[in-house]
């Protein structure tokens, strides 16, 4: 079997009972960095086998790490903080034991994007993880436009290095939205600042977690007038109850209010 261990994002008492277990009873252990995991593993007494599994040599290691379970071992996958595959490395792997219907699942953990969305107090009922945003332009082009075009709670990390120069970046595509700014979630710093764009950050430390309010605009429906024009418009291009459905979306009206509008005005 191969598991998916979530671990802690700061605070290190925040790992569950059956995560321990796994890691204690596992042939080994795949981590992002060794060096970082030995202090998690350390605090609980763990001393099963590591292996390193991080982005600059995830396809080899995941070829290995098929085969250690393919030889009949149990495997355990970590990231530094937080779940695996998760803006962290576990994604190829979790396509190849597809591809060779290997048996894994996941042991639930911390996730700093959602404990940020709930620090943030913004709405929580649509929301869309973007991950960290690209350092190279034509990508980040594309991710601002998808970003722009999605309206309710738009998760990002950034780290200190990036901070300001995503704040900016999200201004020129969004404007004056509100962003909270996440971090030291679970530590005794722990802090969730609401911000109005365009906004800096003074002498940034660590890692980040952006929450952006990104609300779709009102729009006021215009007289009846108006209404039936553009409604006329439509019907030149397109049937009539698909042009009532654009209208009753556009501005926010019941069908049977532009039905019969366009009814009685014939």
């Amino acid at each position: 079997m191969l598991y998916f261990v979530g671990t802690p994002i700061g605070n290190l008492e925040d790992f569950t009972f059956r995560a321990v277990e796994v890691l204690k009873n596992v042939d080994v252990i795949a981590c992002e960095d060794t060096r970082h995991s030995k202090i998690l593993l350390d605090n609980y007494g763990i001393c099963t086998k590591t292996i390193a599994y991080h982005k600059f040599n995830e396809q080899a290691s995941a070829d290995g790490i098929v085969e250690l379970l393919k030889s009949g071992k149990n495997v355990a996958v970590i990231s530094d903080a937080g779940m695996p595959v998760i803006s962290d490395p576990g994604n190829v792997l979790c396509k190849k034991l597809h591809e060779n219907n290997l048996p894994h699942t996941v042991i639930p953990g911390a996730n700093a994007g959602l404990s940020a969305l709930i620090l943030s107090g913004f709405d929580a009922t649509k929301f869309a993880f973007f991950g960290f945003l690209s350092e190279k332009n034509k990508e980040l082009k594309v991710q601002l436009s998808e970003i722009a075009n999605f309206y309710g709670s738009i998760i990002i990390y950034s780290s200190k290095y990036n901070i300001n120069k995503d704040l900016q970046n999200l201004y020129a595509a969004l404007g004056g939205v509100r962003v909270a700014v996440v971090s030291e979630i679970t530590k005794m710093h722990e802090s969730a600042t609401i911000l109005t764009l365009p906004a800096q950050i003074d002498q940034p430390k660590g890692e980040y977690v952006l929450v952006v309010e990104n609300v779709k605009p009102e729009v006021s429906a215009p007289d009846d007038k108006q209404i039936l024009r553009e409604l006329n418009e439509l019907i030149k291009s397109m049937p009539k109850n698909e042009a009532i459905k654009q209208i009753k979306q556009k501005y926010n009206l019941t069908k049977s209010y532009v039905y019969n509008l366009f009814e009685n005005n014939k």
